[in-house]
């Protein structure tokens, strides 16, 4: 940088002076009458050189502001976002054609005169003078780069920016004062770096790097003659010279600076005359600004990681703080999301639920222990194109973060009612009567010492008219049974439950508090996809839950140089003892080997799971995890006006949608990619004996007798296979009057056709 200049003890108005080559009386009626601020400002000749002296020369520079980002765990480029497109190069990486070019056209004495050009102020006088108002500038290199620091500061506020912009007398006064501090403390080449970073090329590209990478996808660096005049040409009027929207008027305006450059000495006539020959030679980059860009379907992520930034008090005490950070830009945003289990995630959803279905399906997963979320999709697609089925609404996450209401997460609810009831010492062995149909139990126990009362005989009943108990914990979070779970609330509280799902992460998507009713255990509570997946989490890592968390670390670019940011780390705290969360995960397990949830179970490795559908069946869920990983997948209407029934979901029709059959194989193949390559681990189980056979004569294991055995297919049966089989995932149950045995796990059988049904 060249050596700073002294003043001297000189006053802003002799320093003007002295810059112009005038004397102090010259100075004043620079001040007075040059720049006609006798009307405007009410300064009277006489005062003017003590009113310019009074005015502030300090000019607050704010950090240009520069594109945004954001990589996956591994360091691949997600999306880049940017208030403005800019990335600041220093003045030896901008092609000398460039640096001359721009000031043969904006100001060709930019050398040889100070922070203003007298001659020019005499020129533009003389015409302002006989028109009575400001109607031709004289502004220097110098004075161009204060006004786009003003423009800079004002950022996206229309309202600072006209006051920026404005063409006033007291607007170049100031930008005069401020100009001369420019050019006493940064010197000519500084100015000229500084003004080809901040200056605006039009194609939302701020800054000559952007500029050259818009229109000729290369470096500033290394612009010849021609294209370096065409960006200098643009300056005047971006709009006017965009060579985009209008390459006639862009070469007439190109030709015309390369022809100034001849004139000034820059290049010979010989080397203007061939350029100008020359074609545009435009090679167009299109500006890739957003989440809409990101990669692999992660625009929802993307979308994510912003709002985390944007509400989150690391990074800022108000959002006005935040939001300028974030605006600013230059930040390289390294998240948790692992492209793998992304890319897996996305196929899978395409795989199963179109973009045109009537329904749409979110999915998650985030790492035991961690809180890392390492994938999140969607199958309607992120954009602002509704008729294409495009949505910004992120059906993974909660309101305040960029989502909806939520969704009734349905029977994937009653884990964490087990892991209350287990952890307050309840035994797995536990058996209930479990009617077909009950009256919700009254009074129950709620928090702050209140009872829950059924003032109005509300009641519930199972999936189908057979499920009969008694059931033990195994059984019944094996099939399902909802009234085995309204009695076990009943008998241990609510309280114990709101206060497990409050240290398993559970909230309400729209923020309210989880209501303090029996009906919690079966689901009725909105959630989002993110939420159950970190819950879940919890068990698979024996009993730690770790807050959800998306950046991994983020380093800022101001100017040229670079610093850390902190950034939210994750919390992890006790939910529930080892023992329970083993003792869920061994239950949980039974629920993706011979329960609701066999359609999502992972060949070659420990997983488990649970299903989830709701009334009217709105929504289906299928929550899973191995050691690993936890996964989310919930179907459905985010309107909740389309009940899936008799509906046809990425191309496959289905009678009745249960959360094992849709979100379930979905869970299967997302996981089963998302894993590839990681080790297998096992779950410490824990032994639940198998309750003692009940009545009926029933053989639970082999299915035998009259529950007929029926799965997905069914089974044999004395009239059972075929009257009840397949109630599990909506099977059919196939059966008929030849008797034999149904394998309860299997479904085999063959015969007539009986109802489908569901369990969970």
């Amino acid at each position: 940088m060249p050596k700073k200049r002294s003043g001297g003890g000189l006053s802003p108005t002799q320093q003007a002076a002295k810059f112009l080559g005038v004397s102090v009386l010259a100075g004043a009626v620079l001040a007075g009458i040059a720049l006609p601020a006798v009307g405007a400002l009410g300064l009277a000749a006489k005062g003017s050189v003590e009113s310019f002296d009074a005015l502030p020369a300090n000019l607050k520079t704010p950090p240009l502001s520069q594109r945004t980002s954001i990589l996956d765990a591994e360091g691949g480029t997600i999306a880049t976002v940017y208030s403005r497109d800019r990335t600041v190069v220093p003045l030896k990486e901008i092609s000398p054609y460039m640096q001359k070019a721009i000031v043969a056209i904006e100001d060709s004495r930019f050398y040889e005169h100070g922070a203003v050009d007298l001659k020019g102020v005499l020129r533009a006088l003389n015409k302002n003078a006989r028109s009575g108002e400001v109607s031709e500038g004289a502004s220097t290199l110098t004075q161009q780069y204060v006004k786009n620091v003003f423009v800079e500061e004002a950022g996206d506020d229309p309202t600072k920016v006209a006051q920026a912009t404005q063409q006033t007398i007291g607007r170049k006064i100031r930008e005069l004062k401020l100009a001369i501090q420019v050019e006493e403390e940064l010197g000519k080449k500084k100015i000229l770096e500084n003004y080809l970073n901040i200056t605006f090329f039009g194609q939302q590209a701020y800054g000559v790097e952007a500029a050259s990478q818009r229109y000729f996808s290369k470096s500033a660096k290394d612009l010849n003659v021609q294209e370096a005049a065409l960006l200098a040409g643009i300056v005047q009027s971006p709009s006017r010279y965009d060579p985009v929207n209008d390459e006639a008027e862009a070469t007439k305006r190109r030709n015309v600076v390369l022809e100034r450059m001849a004139q000034v000495g820059d290049i010979s006539q010989a080397e203007a005359d061939k350029a100008q020959a020359a074609p545009l030679g435009l090679k167009v980059s299109r500006p890739k600004n957003g989440c809409i860009t990101a990669v692999k379907g992660a625009g929802f992520f993307c979308d994510y990681v912003r709002e985390v930034f944007l509400s989150d008090p690391v990074f800022g005490k108000t959002k006005e703080d935040r939001a300028k950070i974030w605006n600013q830009g230059g930040l390289t945003i390294r998240t948790t999301l692992d492209p793998q289990a992304q890319e897996s995630a996305q196929q899978s959803i395409k795989d199963h639920v179109y973009t045109s279905d009537d329904v749409a399906t979110a999915a998650t997963i985030v790492e035991p222990g961690t809180g890392k979320i390492v994938a999140m999709g969607q199958s309607r697609p992120y954009g602002v194109d509704i008729k294409q089925g495009e949505t910004t609404l992120n059906l993974s996450v909660n309101n305040d973060m960029g989502g909806g209401a939520g969704y009734q997460p349905g029977s994937t609810f009653k884990p964490i009612v087990a892991a209350a009831a287990l952890e307050g010492g309840m035994p797995a062995t536990k058996s209930y009567s479990s009617p077909y149909e009950m009256e919700y139990p009254s009074p129950v126990a709620a928090c702050g010492g209140k009872n829950w009362v059924n003032n109005e005989g509300a009641k519930l009943a199972n999936e189908n008219e057979t499920e009969v108990g008694p059931y033990d914990m195994k059984e019944a979070t094996a099939l399902s049974v909802n009234t085995y779970y309204v009695q076990l609330i009943s008998d241990i509280g609510i309280c114990p439950v709101t206060q497990m799902a409050d240290k398993m992460g559970v909230e309400r998507a729209n923020g309210n508090k989880l209501e303090q009713t029996p009906s919690i255990a079966l689901g009725v509570t909105e959630v989002s996809p993110l939420t159950m997946a970190s819950a879940y989490a919890a068990f698979a890592s024996r009993g730690m839950y770790c807050t959800p968390i998306a950046i991994e670390s983020i380093t800022q670019r101001i100017g040229n140089k670079s610093k850390s940011l902190e950034v939210p780390k994750s919390t992890c705290s006790r939910a529930m003892s080892e023992t329970t969360a083993d003792t869920i995960n061994t239950l949980l397990r039974g629920v993706v080997e011979d329960g609701t949830g066999t359609q999502a179970g992972l060949d070659s490795r420990d997983s488990a799971g649970k299903t989830g559908t709701t009334d009217e069946r709105y929504a289906a869920w299928f929550v899973g995890y191995t050691p690993n990983l936890a996964g989310a997948v919930w179907v459905g209407d985010p309107k909740h006006e389309r009940k899936m029934v008799n509906i046809t979901i990425g191309g496959v029709p289905h009678d009745k949608v249960f959360g094992g059959a849709v979100p379930g194989p979905i869970w299967r193949d997302m996981m089963s990619g998302a894993l590839e390559g990681k080790p297998a681990d096992d779950f410490n189980l824990v032994d639940i004996p198998d309750a003692a056979d009940k009545d009926k004569g029933r053989d639970r294991d082999n299915g035998r007798g009259n529950d007929g055995g029926g799965r997905d297919d069914g089974g044999n049966g004395d009239d059972a296979g075929g009257l009840i089989g397949g109630l599990i995932d909506g099977g059919t149950g196939n059966g008929g009057n030849d008797g034999g045995w149904g394998n309860f796990i299997q479904g085999q059988g063959n015969g007539g056709n009986g109802p489908g049904g569901r369990r969970d």
